[in-house]
This record gives structure tokens, sequence and C-alpha cells, in this order.
């Protein structure tokens, strides 16, 4: 996260003696990246976050694969996933590979009994629909339809929800999630080309200092298991911090569409990225204005990346019989584009009202078995029958 942020009470020098009110000192947590070369922040608890009563047993959490290697167009009905009450349980992982995991939630409660912490990966939770707060140590975050939310890996939060309809995009990436490089300058800040800046980025606001003692569930992910750790200290005892890691958000609809006189490529969408994947934002915009120009996409092949759609709202120009919530998997090595019909469709089209979230993953995704339950077996000839 390139911008340094921070909240609460800090002392003056970092490592320094940092004392309470009665005297006795705060505990100094540095949380690090990448060893100690990367994005960090320094911590201060009311006590030390060391404080554990019990471990229960893990359970495995790890996704169950049914199809490893595939080539076919594939297209998942992501709202056929049914709400459950828990947050952790409603998660059903669809498209995998070793680099990220692609899941859908519809959770219909709030998280009041336990605390999460994905300890193996940075999450993306795109809001689909929902809104409420994302509760952490660092401060908390409120979130709305549209809104990505950007979980550093190791963050304890809670999801607080204002009703039970919600509808979650969830990519967790086993790589740090930065904002794409060719946006920044020498100096970490996003340049005037970029179609976001900083004053975009909602940072954590309101820290609440929870001085309390007690049992106080966290249940920790790592290399496919939870396991539920008893602390005896209420995780969010932050008195103060500082740095650069620390969870964010962004809006769908604060990205502005870099447009051409003929059409763009998807890079031009970019949103995020990684070195295994980058994640694009597809948002109203105007159309291409040559005067010969066609605003439908080309056929294309994806030669070195499977190719992510998640259709969130809108009209899409490309595709006919296009429903909210839905995935299409276009692999790397066969051609897709546009349905019958759609090319000649658009010409002379001035805009667009399409909303997505695509992902490009450099190695193959692998299809689970909830995914298969909710496939639509017909769409690799959809470019036939549309």
């Amino acid at each position: 996260m390139p911008i340094y942020h921070h909240l609460g009470e800090i002392p003056e020098k970092r490592h320094t003696v940092f004392r309470k009110p009665d005297g006795e000192l705060y505990a100094e947590e540095l949380v690090s990246t990448h060893g100690f070369s990367s994005v960090y922040s320094l911590v201060y608890h009311c006590y030390p976050p060391t404080l554990v009563k019990a471990i229960r047993d893990p359970y495995d959490v790890s996704p169950k694969i049914a199809r490893e290697k595939h080539l076919k167009h594939t297209s998942l009905k992501g709202f056929q996933v049914k709400p459950k009450a828990d947050y952790l349980e409603s998660r059903v992982p669809v498209l995998v590979n070793q680099d990220l995991h692609i899941s859908l939630a519809a959770p219909m409660e709030s998280m009041k009994d336990y605390f999460y912490k994905n300890s193996q990966a940075d999450e993306v939770i795109f809001i689909h629909e929902g809104s409420g707060k994302l509760l952490t140590g660092y401060g908390e975050i409120p979130f709305k339809y549209g809104d990505y939310l950007v979980i550093p890996r190791g963050v304890i939060y809670q999801l607080e929800f204002d009703s039970s309809d919600n509808r979650l995009f969830i990519v967790e990436s086993f790589e740090p999630i930065k904002t794409p490089k060719r946006y920044r300058n020498e100096f970490g800040q996003l340049m005037e080309h970029a179609p976001f800046c900083e004053r975009d980025i909602k940072r954590p606001s309101n820290l609440k200092t929870y001085d309390e003692k007690g049992e106080y569930e966290i249940k920790i992910k790592k290399q496919g298991l939870i396991y539920p750790y008893l602390y005896a200290t209420h995780p969010f005892d932050f008195v103060g911090w500082y740095g650069y890691h620390y969870p964010w958000a962004f809006s769908i609809h604060d990205f502005m569409p870099i447009t051409g006189k003929l059409h763009q490529p998807p890079p031009v969408h970019q949103t995020f990225e990684t070195n295994s994947f980058v994640l694009c934002s597809f948002c109203p915009r105007l159309y291409d204005y040559h005067p010969d120009s066609i605003p439908a996409p080309y056929n294309h092949s994806n030669v070195d990346s499977d190719e992510v759609l998640y259709y969130v709202d809108g009209d899409f120009m490309s595709r006919k019989s296009v429903e909210r919530g839905q995935i299409t998997l276009h692999p790397g090595g066969i051609p897709h584009g546009p349905h019958p019909g759609t090319v000649e469709k658009s010409i002379g089209q001035t805009k667009t009202e399409e909303l997505a979230v695509m992902i490009d993953p450099f190695r193959p995704l692998m299809l689970t078995e909830q995914a298969l339950e909710l496939e639509d077996p017909d769409y690799y000839i959809s470019w036939i029958n549309a």
C-alpha cells in the first residue's frame, strides 16, 4: 500500500519507551512483509499480541478440485450460491490455482462470535450487494455496493453487515496486491494518467481501543486449514499505529475509464496487479469516437493467460443473456470473442453501462467441485446458438 497513514497515539520515536497512564508499557509490534524488506506498520497494543489460552483442532477448508485440466469456455451462475448465515461457511471457492483462489459468498449475518485472519493470502473482497463496516484494530472502513476491500495477509478483521442480503466476490492472492506499477512514479505516487488517485482510497478511521481481557476466538487460515485460536485479550486493542501495511478500500465507481479513438485493450481497465495475475474494472464509459470504429471487442486468443469475467450490472455489448453474478472463464489456448450479431449492433453506439470485474491469471485455473454445481453446460456452444 503506497500511502503512509497513522491513527491513535504513538511515541515520538520507534522502539522507545511508551507507557500507559498507569505506568505500564504498551506492547510494540512490527507487522512486516517480505521479511523486513517491504512495507510494514508499527502497532502499539494495550497487551502483548501473544497471549494465547488455547488452540483448538484445525479443520480443512482447502478447495476440492474437480477439473485440474480443461480447455473449454465455461460459465458459472454465481447467484445460485445459496446464502448462509456464517461468513466463513458462506465462502465458496470456484476457480483456483497456486497463485490465487476465487470465491463467491452470500453471508447473512455479521461476524460477532469470532474474528478472522488470513495468514496465507491477501484478500480483495468486492461488494456486489450489501453494505456495512470492515472492523480491524487499525480502525474501521464503511463499505457499500461497488467497493473493493483490500485486506493484507495477517490483518485480523470482522465484517459487520447492515442487512442479511449480501453478495461478495472474493479473490485470495498468495502474492501482495498492488496498484499497477505503470500508474506510479518513482516515489510511489499515482500519476496524472492513472484512472484513479490517492484521494479515492478509503483508509481506516475511527480507531477504537478495546482494552479488554477475556476469551476471544480468532480463526486463522494457513495452508488450507483454519486454526481456531483462543486469545486472552481483544485483538482490536490498538492504541495507535503508523505505516504502510493496513486494510483499505476503493470503489469501482471511482475508476475513471481510459477511452480512445479506437477500441482500447483490456490493460487500460487494470486496477490491481500481482506478479501472477491482474485485476481490471470494466465501468460505464463513452465508446470510441473514430467515425468507423467498432466498439465491440474483437476476437482474441489468450495465449499466456486465462480470462475470468465477473458480471456485476449493466448491459454488455459483446454478450447475450448475461446475468448478474455470472462468471465466465475463457481458458488460454483457444480464442473467444463477441456473440454473433453484437459486433454489428455495437456500430454507432456511443456509450456502455456495463460493470464487471476481470481477472487474468498467468497460470491455468482449476474448477472446484462447487463450481460444477453452478456450471452452465451449454455455454461453450453459445457462439453457435446465440
